[in-house]
């Protein structure tokens, strides 16, 4: 169950068929859940979508399902249902990442927007995450005199100062450059400046 969904997770069944009506009157496609265990039993880290989360439920309560996902290091966006009195919880949950909160009695509207701007801020995470790896396979094919090369270009050095600095000829350099840009599959140095700062401005290894 790769595939993009809006986890419904909530002990009241009836709650549970009218959201999974709602989201269907969205084309939001969703699954539902009677219970944080059940769902936790089966989430999978490359599932993608959200989950929309009851704070109170008998047995394990949303908050502990929420801390027990990003203790797994699962980074679904949590949208939670909240009670009034729930208000305060919910507020701490979003200081500890959670995505928004829906206070009860809720909007349809509003909820089937929030849950798209999570679908959303998913899909972009995932796209980031796919690029960050396309960026390290690329670079996993650097030899190590390449990669010193790669650091001196990023320095902003010339060619002939990175030449010096290695100790190798202009002409080396520029054959080392040549084949950056190729591996890298860059055309310039604010290309190459660019897709590293998608790691963070430090290339890993």
């Amino acid at each position: 169950m790769s595939q993009v969904c809006a986890h419904i997770i909530d002990d009241d069944e009836a709650i549970r068929d009218a959201l999974q009506w709602l989201f269907k009157t969205r084309n939001v496609a969703c699954s539902t859940w009677a219970s944080a265990e059940s769902f936790l039993a089966a989430v999978q880290p490359d599932w993608h979508g959200c989950a929309v989360l009851d704070i109170r439920m008998e047995g394990m309560s949303g908050l502990e399902c929420f801390d027990i996902l990003r203790a797994r290091g699962n980074q679904l966006p949590v949208v939670f249902i909240t009670g009034h009195g729930d208000v305060p919880m919910a507020v701490a949950a979003l200081k500890k990442g959670a995505f928004d909160f829906i206070e009860k009695p809720f909007n349809d509207s509003d909820l089937v927007d929030v849950v798209l701007r999570a679908l959303e801020t998913d899909a972009e995470r995932q796209l980031a995450a796919a690029s960050r790896e396309t960026i390290e396979a690329r670079l996993a094919l650097l030899t190590a005199r390449e990669r010193e090369v790669m650091d001196q270009i990023l320095a902003g050095k010339y060619n002939k100062v990175i030449a010096d600095e290695l100790n190798i000829s202009m002409r080396t350099v520029e054959a080392h450059r040549s084949k950056v840009f190729d591996k890298m599959q860059v055309r310039s140095a604010v290309e190459l400046a660019q897709m590293i700062n998608l790691l963070g401005g430090k290339p890993a290894g």
